[in-house]
């Protein structure tokens, strides 16, 4: 039977021109084959050579043949020659395939960023140049540099004249970085003097006259409106304004990279703002709600039940019918317009399903979303006459082998910066004495829960301190009365420089000036957003 020999190009196309066959029939069948392929063969042959002469600038490059050599003109190639082996023969054959292969235009290579779809939204940008100087372009505002009332030139000298003092912290962190025994704990001359430095760049304001100032700034405004960023410029001191564009540089840089892995892309499914209530939230994080929902870009939600919908229309008639007024599940504290329900998940599972998407939109780190059965959850409310608004909300294992109090914290954006957070977290403090257990958060705290739980600790051991009146204190003592786990005691007390080594012992210092400012705070905020103990009416879970 006869044998066959595919050649294919380089593209992955087969070749049928070029083809090596040999049989065992008569001499005339194998001359007529050998004819036909050598009439092929010298029609590619001739082609390939006016190519070559109509084209002599084209850049050439080596033929990849069996043997290494490219064939140098017609007389190397010989088809007719019925004595030819047939080594010979496939060899030649590739060498003239790859021959006129090698006159072929190279295929171009875009960098991977390069998108003839996507397109920078700021009016009159063509999307060339980066806010961080380390890119060619951009797709987005926040990379923006004409938006940021800059230039692609100008974006790339900030960048260098940035990476130089970052450098220079970056060394100095490492040399202290061995620090962190307690008897090292006064801070170092160059980090004494740095503050010194902040300070007084602090002190120093532009001296621009502030009518000139605002008459800039407004006509700024009226010729671009929204589409550029407004003149920042003698708002603040020069040292917090370049604080706020080093911020931006690296927040821009950082959805750069994730647009490049393939986790941001032009049009993907990330909802950019929610209707609750009568706020509508702008959203910081991606959260797996479902696609037909995500595409949407904007969420329209029921603040009681948690029901989420796709237009105002399907909202207003799910608000009429709608019977919840406040969470299910048990009120366990109420005081004033303040409330707390506790919701076992097993037993309001979409509730507490819908509860856990809507608080990924605003948590970085959070990774639970539909297995809620084995938590529960304390649902914050504040009553008026339409019923009980969502506030915030934290959430527990109902069995915590490590004795985790919280294993994710929320306060809602609108209720931010009003005491809300602490309240959450003393109320997670209260049912672990109530448990008689020392509590602690789940790690990783986000970036805003850690700033929260630093500032409830603070405050927990200066009203400790203030009412101590004993000489020798205990750590244990203050976890055992505090719920406080020792961990976080000592790196509290270390944050604020009052835990010291002294003659071979570790002592407490009552540093009377952070109690004092502590008092002055406590006295003007007042007692309306503090839990009451009395007002809880809660016993531990069965089986906890």
């Amino acid at each position: 039977p006869p044998t066959g020999l595919m050649s294919s190009s380089s593209d992955g196309t087969e070749d049928s021109d070029f083809s090596a066959e040999h049989t065992d029939s008569s001499e005339s069948d194998s001359h007529a084959v050998r004819s036909t392929r050598l009439t092929r063969s010298s029609l590619r042959l001739s082609q390939t050579s006016q190519d070559v002469k109509h084209a002599p600038d084209q850049d050439e490059t080596p033929p990849r043949t069996p043997t290494g050599n490219a064939p140098s003109s017609e007389s190397d190639i010989d088809m007719s020659s019925p004595n030819v082996s047939h080594d010979e023969s496939l060899a030649k054959e590739l060498s003239l395939k790859e021959s006129s292969l090698a006159h072929r235009p190279k295929r171009r290579r875009f960098h991977e960023s390069y998108n003839f779809n996507m397109k920078c939204p700021t009016p009159g940008c063509n999307s060339m140049g980066h806010l961080t100087g380390k890119h060619e372009r951009h797709f987005s505002i926040s990379g923006c540099p004409l938006y940021h009332n800059l230039s692609a030139d100008e974006c790339k000298v900030r960048a260098s004249s940035r990476d130089k003092p970052t450098e220079d912290r970056t060394l100095a962190h490492t040399q202290d970085e061995n620090r962190h025994s307690t008897r090292h704990q006064a801070p170092t001359e160059r980090q004494l003097h740095y503050k010194e430095k902040v300070t007084e760049m602090r002190r120093k304001r532009n001296s621009a006259p502030l009518k000139e100032h605002k008459d800039k700034s407004t006509e700024h405004r009226q010729v671009h409106g929204t589409s550029r960023e407004p003149l920042l410029e003698n708002i603040t001191s020069d040292y917090d304004l370049e604080l706020f564009r080093k911020a931006q540089a690296c927040a821009s840089d950082d959805l750069e990279k994730l647009r490049l892995q393939g986790q941001v892309t032009e049009g993907s499914n990330m909802i950019k703002s929610i209707v609750f209530g009568r706020y509508e939230l702008d959203t910081w994080y991606h959260s797996p709600y479902p696609e037909e929902y995500a595409r949407l870009g904007r969420l329209f939600m029921c603040e009681f039940c948690l029901k989420y919908m796709k237009s105002q229309t399907i909202l207003r008639r799910h608000m009429a019918k709608c019977v919840w007024k406040h969470p299910p599940g048990d009120e366990i504290y109420r005081k004033g317009a303040i409330s707390v329900f506790e919701v076992d998940g097993k037993k309001n599972k979409i509730y507490c399903q819908n509860l856990c998407l809507l608080a990924k939109l605003f948590l970085d780190h959070k990774t639970l979303y539909y297995d809620v059965e084995p938590f529960l959850f304390y649902v914050l409310t504040e009553a008026d006459n339409t019923g009980c608004h969502l506030v915030g909300y934290f959430s527990k294992e109902k069995n915590s082998f490590l004795n985790y109090n919280v294993s994710c914290i929320l306060t809602m954006p609108q209720y931010m910066r009003q005491g809300y957070g602490k309240m959450l977290i003393d109320f997670s403090y209260l049912l672990s004495k109530v448990e008689e257990k020392v509590g602690s958060p789940e790690r990783p705290l986000s970036d805003l829960g850690l700033i929260s739980y630093r500032s409830y600790w603070k405050e927990v051991l200066l009203r400790y301190l203030h009412n101590f009146q004993g000489k020798e204190i205990s750590i244990k003592e203050i976890s055992q009365e505090t719920a406080v786990n020792p961990v976080d005691i000592v790196s509290t007390l270390q944050s604020l420089q009052m835990l010291k080594y002294w003659k071979g012992k570790h002592l407490v210092l009552k540093r009377q000036d952070l109690i004092d400012e502590w008092r002055c705070k406590e006295m003007k905020r007042g007692s309306s957003k503090t839990i009451d103990p009395t007002a809880l009416k809660w016993s531990p879970p069965k089986g906890t």
